[in-house]
């Protein structure tokens, strides 16, 4: 299309002039503002015409209300279609009926608030029921949300997080939607990507390089989203549409997790491969958490962190990687983090002293830093760089707080910024990634130390590549990186217990040609550079025991393994018992808590989720089952804290057969578990 020719179009579409195709001209405002989402989609899908193709950030950077708007209108208008490309759409949990329901329906309404609002085309297509003129594609889903949506299943892109804007471009985008902060000032009106500039800069970058025809972008402003400057600032004429509804829903919120024993030894391991001075990328979730813990006890509880680390080590592996890889001792010079998501764990780790290297965007600033020539007060620079966050409110609150007290400290910048070494500040990134430990967590590996993180064996997509591809690559190009990979030894599977690491998996996120180390409650299995049989043996040194010599004759059969090798006795002590024993020290002591960074449940749903959970892992399997019907015959002895858990439930006067049943299980499961401290 000539220059003519598009501004015609524009002008036909009533589009802004600025970055149109070779990006000659350029508009200095914004020329359309809304307060009302539903005239705000109305002006879309009358400029756009009746086929859009929408582009928006993942997770927390979506703008609920209006996607709703344009899917809903799209839906009732078959002349119409919608192609969405987005990742990570949350949701609140919908319950089961029955326990589950009653249990979550008042935690979620207390938790995100009546005003919540979720994307509609991500409920539909949970249950296969988006129209046939409406497309979603997302390369990250939320974790197990889409395992039984067809749709889900068949729309799923496979992507690294880096390839995501590279591959949007070839789309036709011509719409981007975001959630934005807004500032005014003397210069003017400023926006924060915030949340999300981890693909909206990257793709209009490229989208403007590649000579495709600019989307319509609209700026949906949240008064709650943290004002972030840096790279995530743009300014006014940034974006063609400015939406500001009079009343926003609460920022969607993740609650904070339990960490129960496993993953507390897990994360005791991990925490020795870390370099005082070094830098730290973590992921999300439950294993990421006992990570962060065990960091503050290096730091602040030394002593019970190295006694409760022998006792897990006694052959000494952990305690010989960290004296060339890590460290034991409290941190002094600091971490710098650079992480694709910022999550809570870094907010803890900066509150407690850790997390304080600072890092420039100069090379003759870095390097003098290294060489100890710089006053790291006098330059600024920032100790945590993102490309988005998500988290709980506590999270949300300390970027306003630091952003306001220290408005270099957290650069927030694209994806390329971060989990990727290429371009023009290779060697700059190089240098502020010195001792880089990058950890991730997966769900199951093999003895040749490839991994499965995101796939089922039959295909089944339980979330996604995202970056963990790019830090392990990136792992393997730093002279000093490290990639380790988390994952329980074990996970309970239709009633009973099977090993997360096999023989072999039909399904790889990380070729075994990138091995590098695996982590789980029984230990660290270095696999650099190792032969296969060497690498086979490392894997079965942090194994459950129950399955070790099923594991080795599985390896000896295929070759793998030497005929002779005899599994040492040390091994066989890797066992759930041995680990409770190991840990009653720092449990002792109050320093494991079921929920380490404070809990968004109540001390009756405290008590009430391990009974529940309690049922929920009997109810696959005929054995379990079995197990359910003999506990509903013989509830036992009454325990203390039942009156309160019962009128939690609403089940203190069941009227209905059905609820007499849901009381009578509810008592069996409350009564079968360890009472809290102080009953």
């Amino acid at each position: 299309m000539s220059y003519g020719c598009r501004e015609a179009a524009a002008n036909r579409h009533r589009i802004p002039l600025r970055y149109i195709g070779s990006g000659i001209m350029r508009r200095m405002s914004i020329e359309h503002h809304f307060t009302d989402t539903g005239a705000c989609a109305r002006h879309i899908l009358e400029a756009l015409g009746p086929d859009l193709r929408v582009a928006a950030p993942l997770g927390l950077g979506k703008p609920h209300g209006l996607l709703n708007a344009l899917y809903q209108r799209t839906a009732d208008d078959t002349t119409r279609s919608l192609r969405l490309y987005t990742a990570l759409s949350l949701t609140r949990p919908q319950p089961e009926p029955g326990l589950q329901a009653r249990f979550l329906k008042p935690f979620l309404q207390r938790h995100f608030g009546a005003d919540q609002v979720d994307p509609q085309y991500a409920l539909d297509q949970a249950h296969d029921a988006l129209p046939s003129n409406v497309a979603v594609h997302e390369f990250y889903l939320q974790s197990g949300a889409m395992l039984h949506s067809r749709d889900a299943q068949c729309s799923y892109i496979s992507q690294n997080y880096t390839h995501v804007a590279r591959d949007l471009v070839l789309q036709n985008i011509n719409l981007l939607v975001q959630l934005v902060a807004r500032r005014e000032g003397p210069d003017g009106v400023h926006y924060s990507l915030s949340c999300n500039p981890d693909l909206t800069l990257d793709f209009l970058r490229q989208n403007q390089a590649a000579g495709r025809q600019r989307p319509l972008c609209v700026a949906v402003v949240h008064p709650e989203l943290p004002y972030l400057g840096g790279a995530a600032e743009v300014d006014e004429a940034y974006f063609d549409l400015e939406l500001r509804p009079s009343s926003s829903p609460p920022l969607f919120a993740l609650p904070r997790l339990a960490v129960d024993e496993a993953e507390y030894a897990l994360g005791l391991h991990a925490s020795a491969l870390v370099r005082d001075g070094g830098c730290l990328q973590i992921g999300i979730g439950s294993l990421s958490d006992a990570l962060v813990k065990a960091l503050l006890l290096r730091q602040q509880e030394n002593i019970l962190w190295r006694r409760a680390l022998v006792a897990l080590d006694p052959a000494g592996t952990t305690h010989a990687l960290a004296s060339w890889q890590g460290g034991l001792a409290p941190f002094k010079a600091g971490l710098y983090g650079a992480s694709e998501m910022v999550m809570d764990g870094f907010m803890h780790l900066q509150r407690a002293g850790i997390l304080k290297r600072r890092s420039w965007g100069n090379l003759a600033l870095e390097r003098a830093s290294v060489a100890g020539r710089l006053n790291p007060e006098t330059p600024g620079g920032h100790y945590l760089r993102g490309a988005f966050f998500l988290g709980t409110r506590d999270l949300y609150a300390w970027l306003r707080e630091t952003e306001a007290a220290d408005p270099d400290a957290i650069d927030m910048c694209p994806v390329s910024g971060v989990n990727q070494l290429q371009g023009v500040h290779q060697s700059l990134a190089i240098l502020q990634r010195r001792d880089a430990r990058f950890f991730n967590t997966c769900m199951m590996a093999t003895l040749l130390g490839a991994v499965a993180s995101d796939t089922l064996e039959d295909g089944a997509v339980v979330s996604g590549v995202g970056g963990q591809y790019n830090f392990v690559a990136m792992a393997h190009e730093l002279p000093d990186g490290r990639s380790a990979l988390l994952l329980r030894s074990t996970r309970q599977h239709h009633g009973g217990i099977v090993s997360n690491i096999r023989w072999n998996y039909g399904q790889t996120t990380i070729p075994r040609h990138l091995r590098d180390i695996c982590i789980t409650e029984y230990g660290i299995a270095d696999l650099r550079g190792k032969s296969d049989s060497e690498c086979v043996e490392a894997m079965l040194s942090i194994c459950d025991a129950r399955f070790l010599d099923a594991l080795a004759a599985q390896a000896k059969s295929h070759g793998k393994l030497a005929v002779d090798f005899r599994i040492p006795e040390a091994w066989r002590r890797h066992r759930p018992e041995v680990l409770h024993a190991a840990l009653a020290p720092l449990r002792r002591k109050g320093l494991l808590p079921t929920f380490p960074f404070g809990s968004d449940f109540t001390e009756v749903e405290q008590r009430l989720l391990p009974a529940l959970n309690w049922l929920q892992n009997r109810a696959p399997s005929v054995r379990g089952k079995l197990a359910l019907l003999g506990a509903w015959l013989r509830p036992g002895e009454r325990v203390g804290g039942e009156d309160q858990a019962l009128r939690r439930m609403g089940l203190s006067e069941p009227v209905t057969i059905g609820d007499r049943l849901l009381r009578r299980l509810l008592l069996a499961a409350l009564r079968r578990q360890p009472a809290p401290p102080g009953d």
